[in-house]
């Protein structure tokens, strides 16, 4: 039987040393590997193996540029309603752009509901879309972990989550396509070291 020491898989592991990378060289992601990244993450779990995710690939300076201006314009006018300061609008609007255009490429995670059970009552209809939810995260993170073997750095935005219409409309997505989160993904130009919480902290045993 093969003896080891229980801290010593995990030392070396992808899983502890990636991080949110936010700023890349500008050199582009060969396009095999693009593929490659897309292949790791179709193989995550999914509800029912319906594979429920979709992906949208940005490598163009006109893409990124007509998406970043967008969703920007969201961004302004959601904040100029809650009434938040000119200069801290400009500064985040002026975030948001550099850090979409400053990829050298940007993977949109979108979830359908096509292949997804369908319920007759909102109840069950709501957990069947978390499913879903929960599936194209998986996706995502495979994507992640993928991208960091590679010698990639990555990070995940939420901020489709807050103008999914404006984001459709400039992508000229299917409509049962719901975007989920952008990723930014390039050869990293930063160093990122996080710590976490400790495990007890996260952990009830019973």
């Amino acid at each position: 039987m093969l003896a080891f020491h229980r801290g010593q898989i995990l030392k070396t592991s992808l899983f502890l040393s990636r991080r949110s990378i936010r700023r890349y060289h500008p050199d582009p992601v060969p396009p095999e590997l693009i593929d490659t990244l897309l292949t790791a993450a179709t193989y995550a779990p999914s509800a029912h193996n319906r594979q429920p995710w979709r992906f949208v690939v940005m490598t163009s300076p006109e893409s990124k540029h007509r998406l970043a201006t967008a969703m920007g314009q969201k961004l302004r006018a959601d904040l100029e309603a809650d009434q938040i300061a000119e200069a801290i609008i400009a500064q985040d609007v002026a975030r948001s752009y550099g850090r979409l255009t400053g990829a050298p490429l940007l993977i949109l995670l979108c979830l359908t509901m096509a292949d997804m059970d369908s319920y007759p009552d909102p109840t069950r209809q709501h957990h069947e879309w978390l499913m879903a939810v929960q599936s194209t995260a998986m996706a995502g993170q495979n994507l992640l972990l993928a991208a960091h073997e590679a010698g990639l750095g990555a990070c995940w935005m939420c901020a489709p989550l807050f103008c999914p219409d404006v984001v459709r409309q400039v992508l000229m997505l299917p409509t049962n396509w719901e975007p989920q989160a952008l990723l930014t993904v390039g050869y990293p130009s930063e160093v990122k070291e996080k710590p976490r919480h400790p495990l007890i902290t996260r952990v009830l045993y019973r």
